[in-house]
């Protein structure tokens, strides 16, 4: 029986809605492919497929959907194409396009994309809507004692206990749910939640601050702006919106983990 050769691996792959956050890994593939995900799934690319991934709102007219729902996004709102080895995000929408570290690219410019996760918001007058791509990097070799980078390297995702996990969706879930104007939960309604969602434990408010606080504390030895004295008054929701900010532009909240407050485990 004569065997017919192997299948070449495809240069376009389809990713599904319910595929979950990038942040999380990628499948086995070949370095420098690009994936991208929005609203209603993504598509992965070959670094010679050949051809930009365009993205926006109208979904039949691009590759990648999103914010379908917000016309202030543009139809066609930019593309990702190979240049030279590396991939370059175009914005040739009317909305700027927010890169970690809140640098913005304006409609009509084009940034070099960095290996590993990066997180792309399209910036709104009222709503921010993200966009997940990652770049696959090349695989470690062993002999190499860890010197290159390995294909999971996504940049620093902040160590949550899974109780402080917990809270922190609970406050930040206005944000992962795309309100138009988010702010984070009351102390009451968290406590309020979470004993609903918990009742054999005992939650207060005071509880659910102390565990943020304790968060806070941790991080602001990097991260400016999560302490009561480097915030110049009324303090207000500030140290609480400067906290879940730099949990979601890390990756270590995503929207996956809203399965948290229904009682499931995230994706």
């Amino acid at each position: 029986m004569t065997l017919s050769p192997p299948r070449p691996p495809s240069k376009v792959n389809l990713l599904p809605k319910d595929y979950g956050s990038l942040s999380r890994g990628i499948p086995p593939a070949q370095p420098g492919t690009l994936f991208v995900m929005g609203v209603n799934g993504g598509m992965s690319m070959a670094p010679d497929a050949a051809f930009p991934l365009v993205f926006g709102r109208n979904e039949p007219e691009v590759h990648v959907c999103v914010a379908p729902d917000d016309p202030r996004v543009s139809r066609r709102h930019g593309y990702i194409t190979r240049e030279h080895s590396r991939w370059v995000l175009n914005n040739s929408g009317r909305l700027p396009i927010r890169l970690p570290g809140a640098r913005l690219v304006l409609g009509g410019d084009r940034v070099e994309l960095p290996s590993g996760f990066t997180p792309l918001f399209i910036v709104g007058p009222k709503r921010e809507h993200l966009l997940e791509v990652r770049i696959a990097t090349p695989t470690p070799d062993p002999k190499d004692d860890g010197v290159r980078e390995a294909a999971t390297h996504d940049g620093e995702v902040w160590d949550l206990t899974a109780t402080e996990k917990l809270v922190l969706v609970c406050l930040a879930q206005r944000y992962l749910r795309n309100d138009p104007q988010p702010q984070p939960l009351t102390w009451a309604e968290v406590a309020a939640e979470l004993t609903d969602l918990r009742p054999a434990e005992s939650w207060t408010g005071k509880r659910a601050a102390r565990v943020v606080a304790v968060v806070r504390t941790r991080l602001s030895c990097t991260v400016p702006g999560l302490m009561e004295d480097e915030i110049p008054q009324p303090v207000g929701n500030a140290l609480n919106h400067n906290l879940i900010t730099e949990l979601l532009v890390t990756t270590t909240l995503v929207k996956s983990d809203l399965a948290l407050l229904e009682g499931d485990e995230p994706h």
